[in-house]
Protein backbone atom coordinates (compact mmCIF):
# COMPACT_ATOMS: atom_id res chain seq x y z
CA UNK A 1 0.00 0.00 0.00
CA UNK A 2 1.22 3.49 -0.85
CA UNK A 3 2.69 5.52 2.00
CA UNK A 4 1.86 8.83 0.33
CA UNK A 5 -0.36 11.11 2.43
CA UNK A 6 -4.13 11.24 2.22
CA UNK A 7 -5.88 14.58 1.80
CA UNK A 8 -9.02 14.81 3.96
CA UNK A 9 -11.13 17.60 2.55
CA UNK A 10 -13.32 19.02 5.32
CA UNK A 11 -16.54 20.75 4.28
CA UNK A 12 -19.78 20.71 6.31
CA UNK A 13 -18.37 17.95 8.50
CA UNK A 14 -16.27 19.95 10.95
CA UNK A 15 -15.67 17.21 13.52
CA UNK A 16 -13.17 14.45 14.25
CA UNK A 17 -15.44 11.66 15.51
CA UNK A 18 -17.95 9.88 13.28
CA UNK A 19 -16.28 11.47 10.29
CA UNK A 20 -16.24 8.69 7.65
CA UNK A 21 -13.74 10.45 5.37
CA UNK A 22 -11.29 11.03 8.21
CA UNK A 23 -11.82 7.53 9.58
CA UNK A 24 -11.10 5.96 6.18
CA UNK A 25 -7.90 8.01 5.96
CA UNK A 26 -6.82 6.96 9.45
CA UNK A 27 -7.29 3.32 8.51
CA UNK A 28 -4.71 3.74 5.75
CA UNK A 29 -2.05 4.29 8.40
CA UNK A 30 -0.38 7.08 6.43
CA UNK A 31 0.10 10.80 7.13
CA UNK A 32 -3.03 12.91 6.76
CA UNK A 33 -3.47 16.41 5.39
CA UNK A 34 -6.64 18.02 6.82
CA UNK A 35 -7.73 20.81 4.50
CA UNK A 36 -10.61 23.26 4.28
CA UNK A 37 -11.17 25.23 1.06
CA UNK A 38 -13.23 28.39 1.23
CA UNK A 39 -14.64 28.31 -2.30
CA UNK A 40 -17.24 31.04 -2.58
CA UNK A 41 -17.86 30.33 -6.26
CA UNK A 42 -18.83 26.70 -5.66
CA UNK A 43 -22.47 27.68 -5.36
CA UNK A 44 -22.54 31.34 -6.22
CA UNK A 45 -26.34 31.44 -5.87
CA UNK A 46 -26.11 30.45 -2.22
CA UNK A 47 -23.03 31.99 -0.66
CA UNK A 48 -22.98 31.82 3.12
CA UNK A 49 -25.05 34.48 4.82
CA UNK A 50 -23.53 36.80 7.39
CA UNK A 51 -24.65 34.76 10.41
CA UNK A 52 -23.39 31.44 9.06
CA UNK A 53 -20.09 33.01 8.07
CA UNK A 54 -19.65 34.04 11.69
CA UNK A 55 -20.39 30.51 12.90
CA UNK A 56 -18.07 29.07 10.26
CA UNK A 57 -15.18 31.18 11.55
CA UNK A 58 -15.50 29.84 15.08
CA UNK A 59 -16.18 26.30 13.93
CA UNK A 60 -13.02 26.23 11.81
CA UNK A 61 -11.10 27.65 14.75
CA UNK A 62 -12.43 24.91 17.02
CA UNK A 63 -11.58 22.19 14.49
CA UNK A 64 -8.04 23.50 14.08
CA UNK A 65 -7.58 23.56 17.86
CA UNK A 66 -8.78 19.95 18.10
CA UNK A 67 -6.40 18.88 15.35
CA UNK A 68 -3.49 20.69 17.00
CA UNK A 69 -4.18 18.78 20.21
CA UNK A 70 -3.57 15.65 18.15
CA UNK A 71 -0.35 16.95 16.62
CA UNK A 72 -1.86 18.08 13.33
CA UNK A 73 -3.49 21.26 12.03
CA UNK A 74 -6.12 22.44 9.60
CA UNK A 75 -4.75 23.87 6.37
CA UNK A 76 -7.04 26.53 4.90
CA UNK A 77 -7.09 27.52 1.26
CA UNK A 78 -9.21 30.05 -0.55
CA UNK A 79 -10.48 29.93 -4.11
CA UNK A 80 -11.38 27.26 -6.64
CA UNK A 81 -11.56 23.84 -4.95
CA UNK A 82 -10.12 21.80 -7.82
CA UNK A 83 -7.19 24.17 -8.29
CA UNK A 84 -6.45 24.12 -4.57
CA UNK A 85 -6.55 20.32 -4.43
CA UNK A 86 -4.31 20.00 -7.48
CA UNK A 87 -1.77 22.41 -6.03
CA UNK A 88 -1.79 20.51 -2.74
CA UNK A 89 -1.38 17.17 -4.51
CA UNK A 90 1.52 18.47 -6.60
CA UNK A 91 3.30 19.80 -3.54
CA UNK A 92 2.79 16.81 -1.22
CA UNK A 93 2.68 13.93 -3.76
CA UNK A 94 -0.61 12.78 -2.24
CA UNK A 95 -2.42 10.17 -4.29
CA UNK A 96 -5.70 10.06 -2.39
CA UNK A 97 -8.42 12.59 -1.53
CA UNK A 98 -11.33 11.72 0.75
CA UNK A 99 -14.36 13.85 1.57
CA UNK A 100 -17.91 13.57 2.88
CA UNK A 101 -20.73 14.21 0.47
CA UNK A 102 -22.97 17.26 0.26
CA UNK A 103 -26.35 17.35 -1.47
CA UNK A 104 -26.94 20.89 -2.69
CA UNK A 105 -27.52 20.76 -6.49
CA UNK A 106 -24.60 22.97 -7.48
CA UNK A 107 -22.26 21.24 -5.03
CA UNK A 108 -23.19 17.80 -6.38
CA UNK A 109 -22.35 19.00 -9.87
CA UNK A 110 -19.08 20.57 -8.73
CA UNK A 111 -17.98 17.53 -6.72
CA UNK A 112 -18.76 15.15 -9.55
CA UNK A 113 -16.51 17.17 -11.84
CA UNK A 114 -13.71 17.24 -9.27
CA UNK A 115 -13.86 13.48 -8.77
CA UNK A 116 -13.74 12.91 -12.53
CA UNK A 117 -10.77 15.23 -13.02
CA UNK A 118 -8.79 13.75 -10.13
CA UNK A 119 -9.44 10.21 -11.31
CA UNK A 120 -8.21 11.14 -14.79
CA UNK A 121 -4.90 12.10 -13.21
CA UNK A 122 -4.55 8.86 -11.30
CA UNK A 123 -5.73 10.29 -7.97
CA UNK A 124 -8.04 8.17 -5.87
CA UNK A 125 -11.00 10.40 -5.02
CA UNK A 126 -13.62 8.89 -2.76
CA UNK A 127 -16.63 10.38 -1.00
CA UNK A 128 -18.65 9.15 1.98
CA UNK A 129 -21.95 9.77 3.74
CA UNK A 130 -21.18 11.85 6.79
CA UNK A 131 -24.31 13.95 7.25
CA UNK A 132 -27.47 11.85 6.90
CA UNK A 133 -29.00 8.73 8.40
CA UNK A 134 -30.03 7.64 4.91
CA UNK A 135 -28.84 9.20 1.67
CA UNK A 136 -31.58 10.46 -0.65
CA UNK A 137 -30.85 8.02 -3.45
CA UNK A 138 -31.32 5.06 -1.09
CA UNK A 139 -34.87 5.93 -0.01
CA UNK A 140 -37.90 5.42 -2.28
CA UNK A 141 -41.57 4.57 -1.99
CA UNK A 142 -43.13 1.33 -3.19
CA UNK A 143 -43.23 2.67 -6.74
CA UNK A 144 -39.53 3.47 -6.65
CA UNK A 145 -40.24 7.19 -6.60
CA UNK A 146 -39.24 9.85 -4.07
CA UNK A 147 -41.54 10.51 -1.16
CA UNK A 148 -43.46 13.78 -1.05
CA UNK A 149 -45.27 13.28 2.26
CA UNK A 150 -43.32 13.15 5.50
CA UNK A 151 -45.23 10.53 7.50
CA UNK A 152 -44.80 7.62 5.07
CA UNK A 153 -41.23 8.77 4.44
CA UNK A 154 -40.38 8.63 8.13
CA UNK A 155 -42.23 5.36 8.73
CA UNK A 156 -40.17 3.83 5.94
CA UNK A 157 -36.94 5.28 7.36
CA UNK A 158 -37.71 3.76 10.75
CA UNK A 159 -37.66 0.32 9.14
CA UNK A 160 -34.19 0.86 7.68
CA UNK A 161 -31.03 -0.08 9.51
CA UNK A 162 -29.04 2.85 10.88
CA UNK A 163 -25.27 2.74 10.67
CA UNK A 164 -23.52 3.14 14.00
CA UNK A 165 -21.27 6.20 14.44
CA UNK A 166 -17.63 5.48 13.64
CA UNK A 167 -15.13 5.82 16.44
CA UNK A 168 -11.83 7.08 15.05
CA UNK A 169 -8.53 6.20 16.64
CA UNK A 170 -7.13 9.71 16.70
CA UNK A 171 -3.92 8.50 18.33
CA UNK A 172 -2.93 7.27 14.89
CA UNK A 173 -3.39 10.72 13.35
CA UNK A 174 -0.04 11.61 11.81
CA UNK A 175 0.66 14.98 10.23
CA UNK A 176 2.20 14.98 6.76
CA UNK A 177 5.50 16.74 6.14
CA UNK A 178 6.00 19.52 3.63
CA UNK A 179 2.45 20.82 3.64
CA UNK A 180 2.27 24.25 2.01
CA UNK A 181 1.06 27.07 4.21
CA UNK A 182 -2.53 28.05 3.67
CA UNK A 183 -4.21 31.33 4.52
CA UNK A 184 -4.85 32.46 8.06
CA UNK A 185 -8.42 32.05 9.21
CA UNK A 186 -8.83 35.76 9.94
CA UNK A 187 -8.00 36.60 6.35
CA UNK A 188 -11.14 34.84 5.12
CA UNK A 189 -13.08 37.84 6.44
CA UNK A 190 -15.88 35.74 7.90
CA UNK A 191 -16.57 37.85 10.97
CA UNK A 192 -18.94 40.83 10.86
CA UNK A 193 -17.45 44.29 11.12
CA UNK A 194 -19.88 45.59 13.74
CA UNK A 195 -18.91 43.25 16.55
CA UNK A 196 -22.22 41.34 16.50
CA UNK A 197 -20.24 38.15 17.06
CA UNK A 198 -19.48 39.08 20.67
CA UNK A 199 -23.17 38.72 21.58
CA UNK A 200 -23.42 35.68 19.34
CA UNK A 201 -20.55 33.96 21.14
CA UNK A 202 -22.22 34.48 24.52
CA UNK A 203 -25.16 32.33 23.32
CA UNK A 204 -23.38 29.73 21.20
CA UNK A 205 -20.34 27.48 21.47
CA UNK A 206 -19.49 26.50 17.90
CA UNK A 207 -17.48 23.34 17.42
CA UNK A 208 -17.65 19.63 18.09
CA UNK A 209 -17.28 19.97 21.87
CA UNK A 210 -20.05 22.57 22.05
CA UNK A 211 -22.37 20.33 20.03
CA UNK A 212 -21.99 17.44 22.45
CA UNK A 213 -22.41 19.68 25.48
CA UNK A 214 -25.69 20.92 24.04
CA UNK A 215 -26.87 17.39 23.19
CA UNK A 216 -26.13 16.08 26.68
CA UNK A 217 -27.89 19.03 28.28
CA UNK A 218 -30.94 18.56 26.08
CA UNK A 219 -31.22 14.84 26.76
CA UNK A 220 -30.88 15.43 30.50
CA UNK A 221 -33.14 18.46 30.90
CA UNK A 222 -35.67 18.84 28.09
CA UNK A 223 -35.96 15.81 25.83
CA UNK A 224 -38.59 13.91 27.80
CA UNK A 225 -40.94 16.93 27.71
CA UNK A 226 -40.05 17.93 24.16
CA UNK A 227 -43.53 17.24 22.74
CA UNK A 228 -45.07 20.11 24.70
CA UNK A 229 -42.16 22.35 25.63
CA UNK A 230 -40.81 22.68 22.07
CA UNK A 231 -43.69 25.06 21.30
CA UNK A 232 -43.01 27.49 24.15
CA UNK A 233 -40.50 30.08 22.88
CA UNK A 234 -39.64 31.42 26.34
CA UNK A 235 -38.42 27.98 27.47
CA UNK A 236 -35.27 26.04 26.60
CA UNK A 237 -37.44 23.26 25.24
CA UNK A 238 -35.62 22.53 21.99
CA UNK A 239 -32.18 21.06 21.43
CA UNK A 240 -30.62 24.07 19.68
CA UNK A 241 -28.54 21.60 17.68
CA UNK A 242 -29.55 22.78 14.21
CA UNK A 243 -26.44 24.95 13.57
CA UNK A 244 -24.18 22.20 14.90
CA UNK A 245 -25.86 19.74 12.55
CA UNK A 246 -25.59 22.12 9.61
CA UNK A 247 -21.84 22.51 10.04
CA UNK A 248 -21.38 18.83 10.76
CA UNK A 249 -20.00 19.38 14.27
CA UNK A 250 -22.24 16.50 15.28
CA UNK A 251 -23.83 13.86 13.07
CA UNK A 252 -27.42 12.59 13.02
CA UNK A 253 -26.00 9.12 13.69
CA UNK A 254 -24.45 10.36 16.92
CA UNK A 255 -27.73 11.98 17.94
CA UNK A 256 -29.67 8.85 17.04
CA UNK A 257 -27.36 6.65 19.11
CA UNK A 258 -27.37 9.01 22.10
CA UNK A 259 -31.17 9.01 22.11
CA UNK A 260 -31.48 5.23 21.76
CA UNK A 261 -28.88 4.70 24.48
CA UNK A 262 -31.42 6.22 26.88
CA UNK A 263 -33.43 3.01 26.56
CA UNK A 264 -30.80 0.41 25.67
CA UNK A 265 -31.12 0.99 21.94
CA UNK A 266 -34.87 0.41 21.71
CA UNK A 267 -36.73 3.13 19.76
CA UNK A 268 -40.18 1.86 20.77
CA UNK A 269 -39.29 2.23 24.47
CA UNK A 270 -38.22 5.86 24.18
CA UNK A 271 -40.40 8.52 25.74
CA UNK A 272 -42.86 10.25 23.46
CA UNK A 273 -40.78 13.42 23.71
CA UNK A 274 -37.60 11.74 22.47
CA UNK A 275 -39.45 9.98 19.66
CA UNK A 276 -40.92 13.28 18.52
CA UNK A 277 -37.47 14.88 18.70
CA UNK A 278 -36.00 12.14 16.50
CA UNK A 279 -38.83 12.77 14.04
CA UNK A 280 -37.51 16.34 13.79
CA UNK A 281 -34.18 14.84 12.78
CA UNK A 282 -36.32 12.96 10.27
CA UNK A 283 -37.70 16.24 8.91
CA UNK A 284 -34.11 17.27 8.21
CA UNK A 285 -33.63 14.00 6.33
CA UNK A 286 -36.85 14.67 4.42
CA UNK A 287 -35.64 18.14 3.47
CA UNK A 288 -32.52 16.68 1.87
CA UNK A 289 -34.59 13.98 0.21
CA UNK A 290 -36.68 16.70 -1.44
CA UNK A 291 -33.73 18.89 -2.41
CA UNK A 292 -31.91 15.95 -4.00
CA UNK A 293 -34.89 14.75 -6.04
CA UNK A 294 -36.34 18.19 -6.82
CA UNK A 295 -33.29 20.45 -7.20
CA UNK A 296 -35.36 23.36 -8.52
CA UNK A 297 -37.15 24.01 -5.22
CA UNK A 298 -34.83 26.67 -3.73
CA UNK A 299 -36.17 29.07 -6.36
CA UNK A 300 -39.37 27.43 -7.64
CA UNK A 301 -42.44 26.13 -5.85
CA UNK A 302 -42.72 22.36 -5.88
CA UNK A 303 -46.44 22.80 -6.56
CA UNK A 304 -46.21 24.44 -9.95
CA UNK A 305 -49.56 26.24 -9.63
CA UNK A 306 -48.01 28.46 -6.94
CA UNK A 307 -45.60 29.88 -9.50
CA UNK A 308 -48.64 31.87 -10.70
CA UNK A 309 -49.49 33.22 -7.25
CA UNK A 310 -50.03 37.03 -7.23
CA UNK A 311 -47.38 38.00 -4.71
CA UNK A 312 -47.17 41.68 -3.77
CA UNK A 313 -44.18 43.95 -4.21
CA UNK A 314 -44.14 45.62 -0.80
CA UNK A 315 -40.72 46.95 0.16
CA UNK A 316 -42.08 48.86 3.14
CA UNK A 317 -43.89 45.82 4.54
CA UNK A 318 -40.88 43.60 3.96
CA UNK A 319 -38.59 45.98 5.83
CA UNK A 320 -41.03 46.25 8.74
CA UNK A 321 -41.12 42.45 8.97
CA UNK A 322 -37.33 42.14 8.75
CA UNK A 323 -36.76 44.67 11.52
CA UNK A 324 -39.51 43.40 13.83
CA UNK A 325 -41.75 46.43 13.47
CA UNK A 326 -45.00 44.91 12.20
CA UNK A 327 -47.10 45.88 15.22
CA UNK A 328 -47.78 42.21 16.02
CA UNK A 329 -45.74 41.45 19.16
CA UNK A 330 -45.09 37.72 18.69
CA UNK A 331 -43.91 38.31 15.12
CA UNK A 332 -41.73 41.24 16.12
CA UNK A 333 -40.24 39.33 19.05
CA UNK A 334 -39.19 36.51 16.75
CA UNK A 335 -37.66 38.79 14.14
CA UNK A 336 -35.71 40.69 16.79
CA UNK A 337 -34.49 37.45 18.38
CA UNK A 338 -33.28 36.41 14.93
CA UNK A 339 -31.44 39.67 14.32
CA UNK A 340 -29.82 39.62 17.76
CA UNK A 341 -28.83 35.97 18.13
CA UNK A 342 -28.86 34.45 14.65
CA UNK A 343 -31.62 32.06 15.69
CA UNK A 344 -35.38 32.01 16.10
CA UNK A 345 -37.56 29.56 17.97
CA UNK A 346 -39.19 27.10 15.55
CA UNK A 347 -42.79 27.85 16.57
CA UNK A 348 -42.16 31.54 16.04
CA UNK A 349 -40.53 30.83 12.67
CA UNK A 350 -43.85 29.38 11.54
CA UNK A 351 -45.79 32.35 12.89
CA UNK A 352 -43.44 34.93 11.37
CA UNK A 353 -43.30 33.04 8.08
CA UNK A 354 -47.05 32.80 7.83
CA UNK A 355 -47.35 36.53 8.55
CA UNK A 356 -45.01 37.40 5.69
CA UNK A 357 -46.60 35.25 3.01
CA UNK A 358 -50.24 35.34 4.10
CA UNK A 359 -50.79 38.62 5.95
CA UNK A 360 -48.45 40.65 3.75
CA UNK A 361 -48.70 38.46 0.60
CA UNK A 362 -44.94 38.78 0.11
CA UNK A 363 -43.18 36.04 -1.86
CA UNK A 364 -41.85 33.21 0.32
CA UNK A 365 -38.50 33.53 -1.47
CA UNK A 366 -38.02 36.94 0.15
CA UNK A 367 -38.40 35.30 3.53
CA UNK A 368 -36.10 32.44 2.61
CA UNK A 369 -33.47 34.95 1.49
CA UNK A 370 -33.66 36.91 4.76
CA UNK A 371 -33.41 33.77 6.85
CA UNK A 372 -30.50 32.61 4.71
CA UNK A 373 -28.57 35.73 5.65
CA UNK A 374 -29.52 35.95 9.32
CA UNK A 375 -29.79 32.37 10.62
CA UNK A 376 -26.75 30.60 12.05
CA UNK A 377 -28.42 27.33 11.02
CA UNK A 378 -29.20 28.50 7.48
CA UNK A 379 -29.38 25.26 5.56
CA UNK A 380 -30.52 25.18 1.93
CA UNK A 381 -32.58 22.02 2.29
CA UNK A 382 -34.29 22.84 5.60
CA UNK A 383 -34.74 26.54 4.87
CA UNK A 384 -36.35 25.79 1.51
CA UNK A 385 -38.63 23.11 2.89
CA UNK A 386 -39.69 25.30 5.82
CA UNK A 387 -40.66 28.24 3.66
CA UNK A 388 -42.47 26.10 1.10
CA UNK A 389 -44.28 24.35 3.95
CA UNK A 390 -45.56 27.55 5.56
CA UNK A 391 -46.48 28.94 2.12
CA UNK A 392 -48.46 25.85 1.15
CA UNK A 393 -46.48 25.37 -2.06
CA UNK A 394 -44.18 22.48 -1.16
CA UNK A 395 -44.25 18.78 -0.33
CA UNK A 396 -46.53 17.87 2.56
CA UNK A 397 -47.06 21.58 3.09
CA UNK A 398 -49.55 23.26 5.37
CA UNK A 399 -52.60 24.14 3.25
CA UNK A 400 -52.48 27.73 2.10
CA UNK A 401 -55.81 28.36 3.81
CA UNK A 402 -54.18 27.49 7.15
CA UNK A 403 -53.28 31.01 8.22
CA UNK A 404 -51.70 31.55 11.62
CA UNK A 405 -53.44 34.21 13.67
CA UNK A 406 -50.50 36.02 15.32
CA UNK A 407 -52.67 37.23 18.19
CA UNK A 408 -54.03 33.79 19.11
CA UNK A 409 -50.63 32.16 18.55
CA UNK A 410 -49.06 34.63 20.95
CA UNK A 411 -51.75 34.07 23.57
CA UNK A 412 -51.43 30.29 23.29
CA UNK A 413 -47.67 29.85 23.22
CA UNK A 414 -46.55 32.93 25.16
CA UNK A 415 -49.44 33.22 27.59
CA UNK A 416 -47.42 34.95 30.30
CA UNK A 417 -45.63 37.15 27.79
CA UNK A 418 -42.09 36.19 28.83
CA UNK A 419 -40.90 35.89 25.25
CA UNK A 420 -42.48 39.10 23.98
CA UNK A 421 -41.34 41.10 27.00
CA UNK A 422 -37.76 39.92 26.47
CA UNK A 423 -37.53 40.88 22.81
CA UNK A 424 -40.04 43.73 22.66
CA UNK A 425 -39.19 45.50 25.93
CA UNK A 426 -41.20 48.60 25.07
CA UNK A 427 -44.30 46.49 25.77
CA UNK A 428 -42.99 45.04 29.02
CA UNK A 429 -45.37 46.99 31.29
CA UNK A 430 -48.52 46.00 29.44
CA UNK A 431 -50.73 43.48 31.25
CA UNK A 432 -51.01 40.03 29.68
CA UNK A 433 -54.57 40.79 28.64
CA UNK A 434 -53.38 43.27 26.02
CA UNK A 435 -49.79 42.22 25.41
CA UNK A 436 -50.49 40.42 22.14
CA UNK A 437 -52.92 43.05 20.84
CA UNK A 438 -51.78 46.38 22.31
CA UNK A 439 -53.99 48.35 19.91
CA UNK A 440 -57.01 47.08 21.85
CA UNK A 441 -55.70 48.33 25.18
CA UNK A 442 -57.63 51.30 26.65
CA UNK A 443 -55.79 54.59 26.49
CA UNK A 444 -55.29 54.69 30.26
CA UNK A 445 -53.68 51.21 30.18
CA UNK A 446 -51.31 52.30 27.42
CA UNK A 447 -50.51 55.47 29.32
CA UNK A 448 -49.68 53.59 32.51
CA UNK A 449 -47.41 51.30 30.47
CA UNK A 450 -45.64 54.33 28.99
CA UNK A 451 -46.71 53.47 25.45
CA UNK A 452 -47.96 55.68 22.68
CA UNK A 453 -48.75 53.51 19.65
CA UNK A 454 -47.09 54.80 16.53
CA UNK A 455 -44.31 56.35 18.60
CA UNK A 456 -43.05 53.78 21.12
CA UNK A 457 -44.36 50.76 19.28
CA UNK A 458 -45.83 50.59 15.76
CA UNK A 459 -49.48 50.21 15.02
CA UNK A 460 -50.28 47.01 13.08
CA UNK A 461 -49.16 47.39 9.49
CA UNK A 462 -52.15 45.29 8.35
CA UNK A 463 -55.46 44.20 9.81
CA UNK A 464 -55.15 40.43 10.25
CA UNK A 465 -58.80 39.70 9.48
CA UNK A 466 -58.73 41.69 6.28
CA UNK A 467 -55.34 40.26 5.34
CA UNK A 468 -56.66 36.72 5.80
CA UNK A 469 -59.55 37.41 3.45
CA UNK A 470 -57.15 38.87 0.87
CA UNK A 471 -54.90 35.82 1.12
CA UNK A 472 -57.78 33.43 0.53
CA UNK A 473 -58.96 35.52 -2.43
CA UNK A 474 -55.45 35.39 -3.90
CA UNK A 475 -55.44 31.61 -3.50
CA UNK A 476 -58.60 31.32 -5.59
CA UNK A 477 -56.85 32.96 -8.53
CA UNK A 478 -54.49 29.99 -8.98
CA UNK A 479 -56.99 27.21 -8.42
CA UNK A 480 -57.95 25.21 -11.46
CA UNK A 481 -61.59 25.28 -12.47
Amino acid sequence: MSSSPVVVWFRLDLRLQDNPALNAALQRGVPIIPVYIHDEQADVKWKEGAATRCWLHYSLKALDESLREKGSELVIFQGDSLKALRALIDKTKATTVFWNRRYEPEIIKRDSGIKTELNKNGIEAKSFNGSLLHEPHTVANKSGLPFQVFTPFWKHCLTLEKEAPTQSNLKSLTAAAGIPKGVKLDLLGLLPKLGWDKLFYSKWQPGEAGAHVRLKRFLKQAASEYTDQRNIPSHEGTSGLSPHLHFGEISPRQIWKACLDLKAGDFSSLSRGVQVYLSEVGWREFAYHLLFHFPQIPTQALRADFNRFPWKQDAKGLKAWQKGNTGYPIVDAGMRELWTTGWMHNRVRMIAGSFLVKDLLIDWREGASWFWDTLVDADLASNTMGWQWVSGCGADAAPYFRIFNPILQGMKFDAEGEYVRKWVPELSKLPNEFLHEPWNAPSEVLERAGIKLGRDYPKPIVNHGEARDAALAALKTIKKD
